[in-house]
């Protein structure tokens, strides 16, 4: 369990979003009282084996006068961090400045004196959490990076999840590809009868669409392009991208060019997923 906490826009949001992507089951703004309640549920029935991430903050009324003893009582059962994030007082009125959202303690006063009460509210905090995080010079992209750096295992941080769809025009553009390309361009084994029945998985179908002129210029275009692309995207902090990879049904130069791009791939640090979204279709 990992328990968020800290400044109201030193970048918990950010945080959570990270962990959720990794894998945790992520819950924001969760009352002090609720804690027991869920840690008990997730452990004997609904999220057994689920890493939890959880925001806990000033928002929550009693969060300050209940959740030393709560964090406490349950410290000796729950393998458990709490993570502090932190920001200067600059940095925070700016970020305030440019969201035009309202400080959470804000109500009876300047975004400026809320910021000062938050930090000298929370300070008694500082003797409990595990880790405290300066967010100050950090952009969202970058402490998403550190905390898969810290949490996610050694190549967390870089490595970019890959999704390379097959489809067929015919049957619509796929609605979630960052990137399109279209390979109606290559030799097309449909109007070759004995080849027709089987699909781009199939070796002689594979062979035909790649083994040409054509097909191998492409790629000696194609494989600069990804080698280019995907550090770009890492260092933007993209955490997935999807590729689409068109022809008309779906089913044999797709999945080919498909099948050869994933072990392309391969050797980038990727993680890869593969959809084949027409390739039984008529």
């Amino acid at each position: 369990m990992i328990i968020i906490t800290g400044l109201a826009g030193a970048g918990k949001s950010t945080a959570l979003n990270t962990f959720e992507d990794m894998g945790y089951f992520a819950i924001d703004n969760l009352p002090v009282f609720l804690l027991k309640t869920l840690q008990a549920k997730a452990g004997n029935e609904h999220l057994r084996d689920r890493q939890l991430a959880l925001v806990m903050d000033c928002r929550d009324p009693s969060f300050l006068t209940s959740f030393a003893a709560a964090v406490a009582e349950l410290r000796s059962r729950v393998n458990m961090e709490i993570l502090f994030l932190d920001c200067s007082e600059e940095v925070l009125l700016r970020r305030y400045s440019q969201l035009r959202r309202q400080h959470p303690l804000a109500h009876d006063g300047t975004i400026h004196e809320a910021i000062i009460r938050e930090k000298e509210t929370l300070r008694p905090l500082l003797t409990q959490v595990t880790r405290v995080m300066d967010t100050s010079d950090l952009s969202p992209h970058e402490l998403g990076r550190q905390l898969r750096r810290i949490y996610g295992g050694e190549d967390s941080a870089d490595r970019l999840v890959v999704n390379l769809m097959s489809f067929g025009f015919k049957h619509g553009l796929p609605q979630e590809t960052d990137i399109v390309w279209d390979v109606r361009f290559l030799p097309n084994p449909y109007f070759v009868p004995e080849l027709k029945p089987s699909t781009g998985l199939n070796e002689k179908v594979a062979g035909y669409v790649l083994d040409n002129a054509t097909s191998r210029h492409f790629f000696e275009l194609l494989e600069p392009l990804l080698a280019f692309l995907i550090p770009q995207y890492k260092k933007e902090g993209k955490a997935q991208l999807t590729i689409g990879i068109g022809c008309t049904g779906g089913k044999h130069r797709s999945v080919a060019v498909t099948e050869k791009l994933k072990r392309l791939l391969a050797g980038h640090n990727v993680k890869l997923l593969v959809d084949h979204r027409d390739i039984d279709k008529a």
